[in-house]
């Protein structure tokens, strides 16, 4: 059963913080992200689809938001790494977020028995990924 992702909802956060109203294109990052940034973004009601993709037991995490991708990265623009989903969901379930999808992007068929595959697109990823909870 695939799980269509529909978005972020926060619990007692205020999106309007003092009577601040921002355009959209100031809420949506580039391609990169910093864990600061997205807690800004996230308190000025910057409301993603979080994946978090595990790649040869490594996990990264991406945010799909109306303009685009972006992935969550370190100060220096360097991709975070971690090597399980604890360290992923204590820190986002800190910034509000209740829950992502977890994708796979290891492989797309099986050559050792000749099956072709075809690698899938990033809708195709949150569409049969597995729901976590951050929460």
């Amino acid at each position: 059963m695939a799980i269509r992702p529909t978005g972020f909802y926060i619990e007692g956060r205020d999106h309007h913080a003092k009577g601040l109203i921002m355009a959209a294109s100031d809420l949506s990052p580039g391609d990169r992200i910093t864990y600061k940034q997205l807690s800004h973004a996230l308190a000025h009601g910057f409301s993603p689809i979080v994946e978090v993709e595990s790649q040869d037991g490594i996990y990264t995490v991406r945010l799909h938001h109306a303009n685009g991708v972006s992935t969550l990265t370190d100060k220096a623009g360097h991709t975070c790494t971690y090597s399980g989903t604890g360290e992923i969901r204590e820190r986002l379930g800190e910034l509000g977020l209740t829950h992502g999808v977890l994708t796979w992007d290891d492989q797309c068929g099986d050559e050792m028995i000749g099956v072709p595959g075809h690698a899938m697109t990033p809708e195709e990823r949150l569409t049969h990924g597995t729901r976590i909870a951050f929460r």
